[in-house]
């Protein structure tokens, strides 16, 4: 089982703890900073904003803090979030690293799923490849996230050229669109690493969940300094794909600003048309902290109310 550096090194085998510890953490922060509404009570107040009805105003809370918060109800507080996971072999990039696209996407997963319980919000998960993996419907039972948790583990094994698995995220978003409950929110991780020339595809499949009125949230999960930056000395190297097994010799140097340029075209292609379509794209590098990832869902729930 690998390990992840973080408060002591402690193992993958209770990816609840190491959440705890990130979400707890990153809510003592939140008292520090301008998103004072986004505290441990958050599940059940919300900031009053000017010009809504005062009849909801919690006045013991505004006795306590000075500021003037409204009551959530559970109608108002209850979101069924689907958290859909690329689990391709080329997510298990970079190997032998201290954590991997997929351990990342995993962890800050397990964080935001943190955050969703102490709201009461419903969650499902969905693990992709070229084909639906495992989906559940999105609940708010402890058995259920139970669950989740154990099967989020068993993605976190060492890669193996004997166990390639390609993606067809395309496909996959289209299935999902048709069998997850309406007015869900999506939560998606993968690293888009698919042929460019499927661009109008993928906003196809990512159109029809936004037509079965779904919020998408996708987090685009790159290791920035390797797969961005081609950051990879000026030593000849051989690249193997992690999911077809194709290798390529090749000198960094001699390709680095072609495919910087061609990468980040595809990149920022694939960002601008999420800005159309109102899909809130959120860049992650594997090298960032987990509470980046937690405070950008925050910010779109802070929109959504």
């Amino acid at each position: 089982m690998k390990s992840l550096s973080l408060e002591g090194n402690l193992k993958f085998g209770n990816l609840e703890l190491l959440a705890k510890q990130v979400v707890e953490g990153f809510i003592t922060g939140l008292h520090k900073s301008p998103f004072h509404g986004f505290s441990v009570e958050f599940a059940e107040h919300r900031i009053y904003n000017v010009g809504e009805s005062t009849r909801h105003i919690d006045w013991k809370l505004f006795a306590r803090t000075d500021k003037l918060f409204t009551k959530k109800y559970e109608e108002e507080t209850n979101l069924r979030c689907q958290f859909v996971i690329d689990t391709s072999s080329s997510m298990y990039f970079p190997q032998n690293k201290e954590k991997n696209k997929l351990e990342h996407a995993i962890l800050s997963c397990v964080c935001l799923m943190e955050l969703l319980k102490k709201q009461r919000d419903a969650v499902g998960l969905s693990l992709i490849s070229d084909q639906i993996d495992l989906h559940t419907k999105a609940k708010s039972s402890a058995t259920h996230l139970r669950f989740i948790l154990s099967k989020l583990e068993e993605c976190l094994y060492d890669y193996s050229s004997k166990n390639k698995r390609k993606t067809d995220i395309i496909k996959v978003l289209h299935d999902l669109a048709e069998t997850t409950h309406r007015r869900s929110m999506f939560v998606i991780f993968s690293d888009l690493l698919d042929d460019p020339e499927k661009v109008d595809d993928l906003f196809q499949a990512l159109e029809h969940m936004k037509h079965n009125k779904h919020e998408v949230i996708l987090f685009h999960t790159v290791d920035k300094q390797l797969e961005v930056d081609f950051d990879l000395g000026n030593k000849p190297h051989k690249l193997i794909d992690m999911e077809t097994g194709e290798e390529m010799k090749v000198e960094p140097a001699e390709i680095r600003e072609s495919y910087k340029k061609e990468i980040n075209k595809y990149f920022n292609e694939i960002e601008m048309r999420c800005l159309d379509q109102r899909i809130d794209f959120m860049p992650v590098d594997i090298h960032e902290n987990y509470d980046a990832v937690l405070l950008r869902y925050l910010l779109k729930r802070q929109k959504l109310n």
